[in-house]
């Protein structure tokens, strides 16, 4: 080989290689300024609303009069309190305060009349939006429309009546347990219907106590720990995870054969959310298997897992012993012989 074709070799390899560098730095460059953006929009939404909560996010809070030279020290309303903690750990610990509020808020002390504006319900943000089509915003809005919450109530109350923006957490996810979901559940309708002054707010009827307008329900602990409200008080729905319809009183299921029965009612509301169970710790998935039926195998244990393994070895092991003390003996007889 001639060293013109060597030459010429090493200038085609560095010339490959020289590109490939320039490709790959270019690539990583683009892309190592898209976690530094991310920083730095995370870094100015929680320096704004960190504006917003030194006095929400406080039990008191100060304001200062330059006209007259003073300061005074105010509580802050529980229902303008919000936890910091509870925000950045719901659905919406990616949004700033003005996103939802007005940017007149900016101002302090905020101007009387802002009360008075609507605030954005989910349907505002979350309506026609093809990321949440799974979610179908449009038919829970529907149902809610049709709710006696919406029907009985004064136009201002709306989504976050019951799902407070703030602390939202999304209860149809798949790594919720049940057990914790129906508590979060039912804590939302409790926050009116266990709550003489909020339920006064939205009513000028008394409150009903809950325990006597259940008396008829046995065992009233043990419903109010393993199912929701809802599951008795809104109409069944197959289009929507969540039912949003809520009947009047008159309507409630108060019948024993609707849940505990072949055909549960239960399947098409809180057993919606055992066909989305992920695998569990041991890998099997019961949940989605056994919905509707029981299937041979599919109701594992994972002691009966190792039995058969430990059996299967064992079954191994003597069949490999049996042949070696065939051969062993076969060998002494061809000795013998």
């Amino acid at each position: 080989m001639s060293i013109n074709k060597v030459n010429n070799g090493l200038k085609i390899f560095s010339i490959i290689v020289g590109i490939n560098l320039v490709l790959i730095l270019s690539y990583s460059f683009s892309h190592s300024n898209e976690p530094v953006q991310e920083e730095k929009e995370e870094m100015v939404r929680h320096e704004e609303n960190t504006n917003c909560f030194k006095c929400h996010g406080e039990n008191k809070y100060t304001m200062y009069n330059a006209d007259s030279s003073s300061t005074i020290t105010k509580l802050m309303p529980r229902e303008l309190f919000i936890d910091t903690l509870e925000f950045y750990d719901g659905t919406h610990k990616t949004f700033k305060c003005s996103d939802c509020h007005s940017d007149e808020y900016n101002s302090v002390p905020h101007n009387p009349e802002l009360r008075f504006d609507p605030m954005p319900g989910c349907i505002d943000c979350h309506g026609g939006d093809p990321e949440y089509e799974e979610y179908k915003f449009e038919q829970i809005d529907e149902q809610f429309q049709n709710s006696v919450h919406s029907k009985a109530h004064t136009d201002n109350f709306a989504c976050w009546d019951c799902h407070d923006a703030h602390s939202y957490k999304s209860t149809a996810r798949a790594d919720n347990g049940i057990k914790d979901m129906v508590a979060y559940n039912n804590a939302m309708c409790l926050k009116c219907h266990a709550n003489t002054i909020n339920y006064m707010l939205l009513s000028d009827e008394e409150n009903p106590d809950l325990i006597a307008k259940h008396e008829w329900l046995p065992n009233q602990t043990q419903h109010f720990k393993k199912v929701r409200c809802i599951e008795c008080h809104t109409s069944v729905s197959d289009s929507v995870l969540v039912a949003h319809e809520v009947m009047p009183k008159d309507k409630a299921i108060k019948g024993c054969t609707e849940c505990h029965s072949k055909n549960t009612r239960l399947n098409h509301t809180l057993y919606k959310f055992k066909a989305a169970e992920r695998r569990d710790k041991n890998g099997f998935f019961n949940g989605a298997i056994l919905e509707e039926s029981f299937v041979i195998g599919a109701n594992r244990n994972i002691y009966l897992n190792y039995g058969s393994i430990a059996i299967f070895i064992l079954v191994l092991g003597g069949i490999l012993i049996h042949a070696i003390l065939r051969i062993i003996i076969k060998k002494k007889k061809n000795h013998v012989g």
